[in-house]
């Protein structure tokens, strides 16, 4: 008896990224396949995968990327290709009152296949600022506010960048996220996400309206998790295009 399936986990390699402007951006992606029913016998799939992505460009473009599972499904012989590459995404942000520069680190996914229907699935994992609504009505000074994270999640068909998928998240939040604030910029996001209070269903409702507005998404899910910073939980939201 052999197996219908066949495939390697967390296979690290060095890649290269194309950003949103052309530029040529280094990371090391943890790489995941399946091969359904493969011809070969017990193939070496961490050596074809290295071959394969040894000059391969990440550039989120659907046809680039089908292209890279047309020649490891040829090299394997099998019936279909699942290829899945997990890598962190690193975008310059300037701190909104200094205009201080630094490296927002992000965590991305993208998912192809042979067997889809010719479409890529990139996720981006984004950390926001969301203030509590009714911690804000209720008080007089102040309402709590907490990290957050929101995991954005789409198919399309011929490209869309990380930077598109980040700003749309941090436009639908209480306020983006930064790794170096000085006090001026503290004093900024802090009265920025007052003044935009949001729960964690706020943001994925959001976040899903800008997302069905874009011709270009063909699926999407918006989930996000809210580090609370008064209760000994966390609150959760998820929506999802299909469910719309």
């Amino acid at each position: 008896m052999t197996s219908s399936i066949i495939g390697i986990k967390d296979l690290k390699l060095p890649i290269q990224i194309s950003g949103i402007s052309g530029e040529i951006q280094h990371s090391v992606a943890k790489v995941g396949m399946q091969a359904v029913s493969p011809k070969k016998k017990t193939p070496n799939l961490d050596e074809i995968i290295g071959k394969s992505m040894q000059d391969f460009h990440i550039d989120f473009q659907v046809k680039n990327y089908a292209g890279l599972l047309t020649s490891l499904q040829e090299e394997i012989e099998a019936e279909n290709i699942k290829l899945i590459l997990k890598f962190p995404y690193f975008m310059e942000k300037k701190a909104p009152a200094t205009g201080a520069r630094s490296l927002m680190e992000y965590h991305c996914r993208l998912d192809g296949e042979t067997s889809s229907d010719k479409s890529l699935k990139l996720c981006v994992q984004v950390p926001i600022t969301t203030l509590c609504p009714c911690s804000r009505e209720l008080s007089k000074a102040g309402a709590h506010n907490q990290r957050a994270e929101v995991t954005l999640c789409v198919k399309y068909k011929d490209v869309i960048r990380p930077e598109e998928l980040i700003a749309l998240v941090e436009s639908s939040a209480s306020c983006g996220l930064y790794a170096l604030l000085k006090r001026p910029d503290e004093k900024f996001v802090t009265e920025y996400a007052y003044h935009n209070p949001m729960f964690v269903e706020d943001v994925v409702r959001m976040a899903a309206v800008k997302a069905a507005d874009r011709p270009d998404i063909t699926w999407f899910s918006a989930e996000a998790e809210s580090f609370e910073s008064i209760h000994n939980h966390n609150a959760y939201a998820l929506v999802e295009s299909d469910r719309l």
